[in-house]
């Protein structure tokens, strides 16, 4: 599924083609994604200025004239930078057609995308009024994490993947965060110290911000706007490493289920 940083790529790979134009037509072809695309969308955005592409969490928000649209890719889909005039295929499910550029293309063969009206405030949305900070903005902290977790005998790793605490840390960054952090996945969010939460602070914005410059992390469907992979898989040390040496002290990388996801870790480098 694409997280954070291959949202990201995302947007920054399409948005200089939408940004500062008018979409001249949504094509939809087929309505049945997560949510159903909201009949009369088409209408809604015909003819609308697009202000800016923004992005929150894992979704992408295209502000324009008339208001908010909100894009999720879901488990397979992505967004396609289309040239050539290319005919749609069977899991082309919608394109955002703009005046003097190309067809921005939706892709999604599991159909578990969505595309959204959220309107003129989109922060008050359902899917978005309940979010953390993101975890690349300066609100988000040592500080902050360590105030939030008191009391909390959740597990730190599934504690930093729940979106109402910060957005966008999904698994693979979660344990690629807290192997750079020196802390164990299992221990309890609220017996972790403020110096401790500063280095998983610190973690986790090295680790999204390395993967946004590497184009995101490809294990299965992820792609760029311009249909190029990801290349942070290139650069994991512990994600789906088990067994083999711990690139800092050689002991093998352990894996263990942690909140119904597969964690790794090194036993040796991480208390």
């Amino acid at each position: 599924m694409p997280e954070l940083p291959e949202v990201e790529t995302t947007r920054r790979g399409i948005a200089p083609y939408l940004e500062g134009r008018r979409l001249r037509r949504l094509r939809v072809r087929s309505r049945k994604l997560r949510w159903p695309i909201p009949a009369g969308l088409e209408r809604r955005l015909a003819g609308a200025d697009i202000l800016s592409l923004e992005r929150r969490a894992k979704y992408l928000l295209l502000r324009s004239s008339r208001g908010t649209a909100l894009i999720h890719l879901g488990m397979t889909g992505s967004l396609r930078i289309i040239t050539d005039g290319r005919a749609p295929g069977a899991h082309d499910h919608f394109d955002l057609e703009v005046e003097d550029g190309p067809i921005i293309r939706f892709t999604d063969p599991r159909r578990f995308g969505s595309l959204l009206w959220a309107g003129e405030d989109a922060a008050r949305h359902p899917l978005l009024s309940r979010l953390g900070p993101e975890p690349l903005a300066s609100a988000f902290n040592g500080a902050y994490l360590h105030q939030l977790s008191r009391g909390r005998r959740v597990a730190i790793k599934p504690f930093l993947m729940n979106a109402q605490n910060v957005v966008g840390v999904g698994n693979i960054y979660a344990s690629e965060a807290l192997y750079r952090a020196g802390v164990h996945p299992k221990r309890k969010a609220g017996r972790i110290a403020l110096p401790r939460y500063e280095a998983i602070a610190d973690s986790i914005k090295l680790v999204l911000a390395e993967s946004i410059r590497a184009g995101g992390t490809t294990l299965r469907d992820f792609f760029d706007g311009d249909g190029k992979p990801g290349y942070f898989t290139q650069q994991l040390r512990v994600y789906d490493r088990e067994g083999q040496p711990c690139l800092e002290c050689g002991e093998a990388i352990r894996q263990s289920v942690i909140g119904q996801r597969s964690s790794y870790y090194c036993l040796n480098c991480q208390r």
